[in-house]
């Protein structure tokens, strides 16, 4: 039974974490613990949305993720993939708009399509939105919107945090209120820097494809018990 919990944050970022550890204490290949945390997905967002979160931001593949195996990456991007095609006809029927924050130009063409496909079936969709960083760096996002700006001959005294907010991957987005990281690491490794500047933080040590409606109740719990004061008194 779900307990009620007060406040909520509205938009929640995961660090998904622990997926090849899972697999080694299983003595399963890595590829295996990537697939039971992609499959672990759906059961969050089916728990997230019966607590009315708005907005979710997954941390699915970094821009540093390019520097694992080369077969560690195929297996990794393959199963995004084929899981998106799997799982989007479920998300749409549920009302989730997903998007995409990061680059596409170097992730396999299967994959871009899967991406591309998921965002044109939901677009319309407003009961979650739910965005997939695919190849996604918080400093090249930052780089990304000044080199925009640039590009735009945007006046320097006009360049506040409002505008420079409006050129990031996550332009008409809240900001993050509620990061959580599985795995037990406690760095945010390069994940939304401008969007997470005042957000909650939750470290767990449960690897990622062991994070179920338990754990989340836990993280919310624990964010409703904090005092956000936003730098004032």
């Amino acid at each position: 039974m779900m307990q009620k919990i007060s406040p909520l944050p509205s938009h929640i970022a995961f660090i998904m974490d622990g997926n090849g550890r899972w697999a080694k204490k299983r003595n399963l290949p890595r590829k295996a613990g990537h697939k039971a945390g992609t499959q672990n997905i759906l059961a969050l967002l089916k728990t997230l949305g019966k607590y009315g979160i708005k907005y979710v931001t997954l941390y699915s593949f970094s821009t540093e993720n390019w520097n694992r195996p080369e077969e560690e990456i195929r297996a990794i991007l393959d199963i995004l993939g084929k899981s998106l095609d799997k799982e989007v006809p479920a998300l749409h029927k549920n009302g989730v708009k997903v998007c995409h924050i990061g680059h596409l130009e170097k992730l396999p063409e299967k994959t871009r399509e899967a991406i591309a496909n998921a965002v044109e079936l939901t677009k319309n969709n407003t009961a979650m939105t739910l965005n997939l960083a695919f190849d996604y760096g918080g400093r090249a996002e930052i780089v990304d919107a000044v080199k925009k700006i640039v590009s735009d001959r945007i006046p320097v005294q006009n360049i506040d945090e409002k505008l420079f907010d409006g050129y990031l991957y996550t332009n008409g987005l809240p900001e993050v209120d509620l990061v959580i990281r599985t795995g037990g690491d406690l760095r945010i490794s390069n994940f939304l820097l401008w969007q997470s500047a005042y957000a909650e933080f939750y470290f767990t040590d449960v690897l990622w494809p062991d994070f179920d409606a338990e754990e989340i109740e836990k993280a919310l719990i624990s964010y409703s018990q904090r005092e956000r004061r936003f730098g004032g008194v």
